[in-house]
């Protein structure tokens, strides 16, 4: 049987990435590593729809969102968190680590923090130095209106710092023209790869932030990086293996456009809601993203339990839901190296498993809906 992989991360490899893992190892110093991290550098600013440097730590995801936080607050500075889930969940975490002084903007699960929000937030907040915020938060399949939040934060001396870890590269986000000040994603989501680098990038406005604030990192010193960056290069050893697959993943990306992809990920994503409703379920997200569906697991079921005869008797690997969330939603993820069919597999596998388990809808209710929807839109 054939496994298939449909978690929001780590998300299936193209076979011309895997393969450039196969090589034999080289010298992380050499002219032509550095060649190559300059190369992968430039696709990464398509990506991320910036002008600005974007840096290549070697760390997960979580690496690149303490960085942003170690080096653009000071001690005891005030920090306003939108959190919808369990990533902006992660974000109190680093800042509490790193002594903020957080205030809260916080929604029930499945629910977005609203544009309205942020703006009262700011304004009984107005020494805010940051706003952190998500982009895709996986834990509920939510999207935040990140274009929204950078018209509001620009008009203040704060930054606006993004975790984009599993919507950069499936979900439109333009990072200059939203000021955004940080972004940070990872290459294990949409970026097609493994896990194990971190990609951040930082504005101009963000600099005189980082440059007025005392240093309170040493790997996560971004200010090695950007003098490491002036020569193609990282300030510590970096994982040149993944740094040499991830130019073949951003390739691709090129080869596609950041436009189309973003529409593909969209259609795929609409089709996905439509083939769940199509089965009498619902879709957990208020504010749906195109990075993954999240599912509502119908009463009666077994959770947890469903997901594991899926994978056992069909070969899709899903994500339950985590903490409190754990057997009450399913997470179906269709970035990256997913296409539209593979997805339709995944809800036809779906379709099995619910009427085994005994619940009632028409065969292949979900899988014509999903067709209609991705043969109109």
């Amino acid at each position: 049987m054939k496994h298939r992989l449909f978690t929001p991360g780590p998300t299936p490899v193209p076979e011309e990435t895997l393969l450039e893992l196969a090589r034999p190892v080289t010298y992380h110093r050499s002219a032509e590593a550095k060649a190559i991290l300059a190369e992968v550098s430039e696709d990464l600013k398509y990506v991320f729809q910036t002008s600005n440097p974007v840096f290549t730590l070697t760390s997960s995801g979580t690496g690149g969102m303490e960085a942003a936080v170690a080096n653009t607050l000071a001690t005891g500075e005030k920090a306003i968190l939108c959190t919808a889930g369990r990533w902006g969940e992660r974000w109190r975490g680093i800042l509490k680590a790193h002594a903020a002084n957080i205030v809260t903007v916080e929604v029930p699960y499945g629910k977005a923090v609203t544009p309205e929000m942020l703006q009262d937030a700011l304004g009984k907040h107005p020494d805010a130095k940051a706003v952190f915020s998500t982009l895709s938060e996986t834990s509920t399949g939510v999207g935040h209106d990140l274009e929204a939040f950078g018209k509001i934060v620009a008009k203040t001396d704060a930054l606006l710092v993004v975790d984009g870890i599993s919507g950069l590269g499936a979900m439109e986000c333009r990072v200059d023209a939203w000021n955004i000040d940080v972004c940070v994603t990872g290459s294990q989501k949409a970026l097609m790869l493994p896990p194990g680098l971190a990609f951040v990038s930082v504005s101009e406005k963000a600099w005189k932030k980082i440059d007025a604030t005392p240093i309170r990192a040493f790997y996560f010193d971004l200010r090695r990086y950007r003098k490491s960056f002036a020569e193609s290069d990282t300030p510590f050893t970096p994982a040149n293996t993944l740094i040499k697959a991830q130019r073949a993943s951003l390739k691709r990306i090129r080869e596609e456009g950041i436009e189309n992809l973003w529409a593909r990920h969209g259609k795929i994503a609409a089709a996905c809601r439509a083939g769940v409703t199509g089965m009498g379920l619902k879709v957990f997200a208020e504010r749906p993203n195109n990075a993954l569906t999240v599912i509502a697991v119908p009463p009666g079921v077994d959770g947890s339990g469903a997901l594991k005869k899926l994978e056992k008797q069909y070969g899709y690997k899903l994500a339950d839901g985590q903490d409190t969330l754990k057997g009450t939603i399913w997470r179906l993820s269709h970035m990256g190296y997913t296409d539209a069919f593979e997805v339709l597999g995944a809800i036809s596998a779906l379709e099995l498993v619910l009427l085994e388990s005994g619940v009632r809808f028409e065969p292949g209710a979900g899988v014509a809906a999903f067709q209609r929807s991705y043969a109109t839109k």
